[in-house]
């Protein structure tokens, strides 16, 4: 490599006065090993060396170079990537659509903007640290390789049965057609048949409605899911609807701490420890029988003033009342959507210093990145998964025999 680079300076006349000129040397030699390690990939490939026809044995052949611009950190540079003629040769050396040799640069942009960091910061950053000077065009082109990963990852297949589904919306603001408008993100976690967490996908929407929960659910069946035991939602217009379309069997149960919250939003602080302890006697009542009756005393101490809370909870009762039918475990895995609220508020974490998306691209893809900067840590299961389990079995034997499990 010495000899080599004496050579080179050598034969190109070249003086070395600043920092710019090794970096056009060091452009000129790496071009020079990539172009030289490319038609040695397309060699082996072929079976072949260039001329070498006496050891062809392929109906294949070279068919000339493309020309790409690759992005380094001793910046640009022209490479001549080798062609064949049938088009089966993939680059490995350089992929089909990299055009950055920095690829640990990459990584480290890519792994800045998953934690929340706005492109400024992204770029202030690169430049104290590395001495790299990268524009935000660079940065949104580096992260927009993640658009496609994206969208495979909305289509990747699921598991047949989920013990659990929860679905939640968080909003955001976008720009849409040259105005800022306020968007939706609905976010469906699912726990599987072995206690397992999973983002099952994220959806961006303006309104919710029975045909927009419709398409989701039957893009959840479209991916593998057979059958969901229990569906747990915060009010969700629309939802019960289509999930009955999709999967009939599926038992709803409408979040307990959501409907609390709703229903004490305008309560007196004067009355609202009293109010709210008369309220636990209802949704911590051992049977469904003692919390109706808990429900119609606290109608007759409350209702004179405020009338719109008993109603509330008649107008939902079919969907609050779900978990008692169920043991103490699952009612504890099921009344509140406290697992999807976790998830959500790391994700607001992410994204607080994004005020408004320019797309909901751009939205999509932070949050897929914030997502697997959060999942990477769900290793394992509930602790009380095995109890669970074997309470599921019991309450869902014929449906998860139907399912094999």
């Amino acid at each position: 490599m010495r000899e080599m680079m004496k050579e080179y300076l050598k034969n190109n006349d070249v003086s070395v006065k600043n920092g710019a000129d090794v970096n056009a040397i060091m452009r000129d030699m790496m071009s020079v090993i990539l172009e030289g390690s490319l038609d040695e990939e397309l060699d082996e490939e072929l079976g072949y060396s260039k001329y070498d026809y006496a050891n062809k044995d392929t109906k294949n052949s070279r068919n000339g170079h493309s020309s790409k611009t690759m992005h380094t950190s001793y910046g640009d540079m022209e490479l001549a990537i080798p062609r064949d003629r049938n088009g089966e040769y993939e680059p490995q050396l350089i992929k089909k659509y990299q055009n950055t040799v920095t690829q640990d640069m990459e990584e480290k942009i890519i792994s800045m903007y998953a934690k929340g960091m706005t492109t400024g910061d992204i770029e202030e950053h690169m430049r104290e640290l590395y001495d790299i000077k990268i524009s935000d065009s660079t940065i949104s082109r580096v992260t927009d390789k993640i658009i496609p990963i994206v969208k495979e990852w909305q289509e990747r297949p699921l598991e047949s049965v989920y013990a659990v589904v929860f679905m939640d919306a968080i909003h955001f603001h976008v720009r849409s057609e040259g105005r800022i408008v306020k968007k939706a993100v609905y976010i469906a976690l699912g726990i599987d048949m072995s206690g397992r967490k999973d983002v099952l996908g994220m959806y961006v929407g303006e309104n919710e409605s029975a045909k927009f929960w419709l398409s989701i659910m039957n893009g959840l069946k479209n991916r593998g899911i057979q059958d969901i035991l229990i569906a747990c939602i915060d009010g969700l217009i629309g939802f019960p609807q289509a999930i009955e379309a999709v999967f009939p069997q599926t038992e709803i149960q409408h979040c307990v701490i959501h409907q609390i919250r709703n229903s004490t939003r305008f309560v007196s602080y004067k009355d609202i420890k009293a109010l709210m302890a008369d309220l636990k006697r209802v949704y911590a009542a051992a049977t469904e029988e003692i919390a109706l009756n808990e429900l119609e005393l606290f109608a007759e101490k409350w209702n004179q003033k405020y009338p719109k809370i008993y109603k509330s909870w008649m107008d939902n009762w079919a969907t609050l009342s779900t978990y008692f039918k169920y043991p103490e475990a699952i009612r504890r895995l099921i009344y509140t959507t406290n697992a999807i609220e976790g998830f959500n508020r790391q994700l607001r974490k992410v994204t607080k210093s994004k005020t408004i998306f320019p797309s909901d691209d751009s939205l999509l893809k932070m949050l897929y990145l914030a997502t697997m900067d959060i999942t990477k840590k769900w290793t394992g299961h509930r602790q009380d998964w095995g109890q669970i389990h074997s309470q599921l079995e019991i309450y869902f034997e014929e449906r998860l025999d139907e399912a094999g499990y």
